[in-house]
């Protein structure tokens, strides 16, 4: 479902916390640190537009590996060729790696706006699992993240700092509670390259147990719309928390779902090919200030 909301439904079992710990704990090697480019004028940010085969979604956070190669995170279904009803990513069909997704600003419905940079999708949660063969329905419904390789030349145009709040500081690893602040940065589309209307604030409706921790169920104002999927949140304390994957419909209306990026990153890290896979912390520090 590229574009558009999915509805997910499932339940059971977590990954292994060896698994878990270890995702968590890699970092890339200091040597192969990049030079980011300055948060006021980096063109490749959380919040950039993406746009793959015409389906617009929006940047999550920035990831390294050990190697020092740049990434940018979007939702898996954002390269899906399904309909809005095929939100199984064990069962549906999607775009193959190396497919091209370009960096963009300004993107509208009447036209994808500049682009900035270029990519290649590198990892997709919903190609991996069906190529291994995953049967777990809570990790099918939630896993929900993919991995954008940034082109050389456009390296140097990234900063890792999502806009207007800062951060990320970190990995989130103890899942919501409700009535905990969430905080995200949209830029679908259909706002018409509307920046003040991308930054949103909301709180957390509470971590459903059947879930087992791969979905975080909230309500922001204003909501996220479709464009807005892939998006990362953020914790009171500016840690990532998950990333824009479904458009809910209770126990309030317009109320959206993150899958948990620890787990998602977690889940890349075990099975991408991609070694030492990273969350890579913003240079501007959190200011959850609206």
């Amino acid at each position: 479902m590229r574009f558009s909301a999915k509805h997910a439904l499932a339940s059971a079992a977590l990954l292994s916390s060896g698994v878990l710990a270890a995702a968590l704990a890699t970092t890339a090697p200091a040597a192969a640190a990049p030079t980011w480019a300055p948060a006021a004028s980096a063109d490749i940010h959380p919040g950039t537009m993406m746009y793959t085969a015409g389906a617009q979604c929006t940047a999550n956070f920035v990831y390294t590996d050990g190697a020092g190669t740049v990434y940018v995170g979007y939702a898996a279904h954002c390269a899906g060729t399904g309909s809005s009803t095929d939100t199984d990513g064990c069962q549906t069909q999607s775009l193959p790696l190396g497919t091209k997704v370009t960096f963009n600003e300004g993107g509208s419905l009447v036209d994808e706006g500049t682009q900035v940079g270029s990519g290649t999708l590198a990892y997709s949660s919903w190609d991996t699992m069906k190529k291994v063969g995953e049967t777990d329905p809570n990790t099918c419904a939630y896993n929900d993240l993919a991995l954008v390789k940034v082109d050389a030349a456009d390296v140097g145009k990234v900063n890792p700092s999502v806009p207007f709040w800062g951060g990320p500081t970190g990995i989130d690893t103890n899942g919501t509670a409700a009535g905990d602040r969430v905080y995200t940065y949209g830029n679908s589309s259909l706002r018409a390259g509307l920046s003040p209307l991308s930054p949103h604030t909301g709180i957390s409706l509470g971590d459903q147990a059947a879930d087992g921790g791969w979905s975080h169920p909230l309500y922001t104002v204003t909501p996220g719309i479709p464009g807005d999927s892939g998006s990362g949140f953020l914790s009171a304390d500016g840690k990532a928390i998950g990333v824009l994957s479904t458009l809910g419909l209770a126990p309030l209306p317009a109320s959206n779902n993150i899958g948990d990026l620890a787990k998602e990153l977690a889940y890349a890290n075990a099975h991408s090919g991609l070694s030492g896979l990273t969350l890579v912390p913003g240079t501007e520090p959190f200011s959850p200030i609206l």
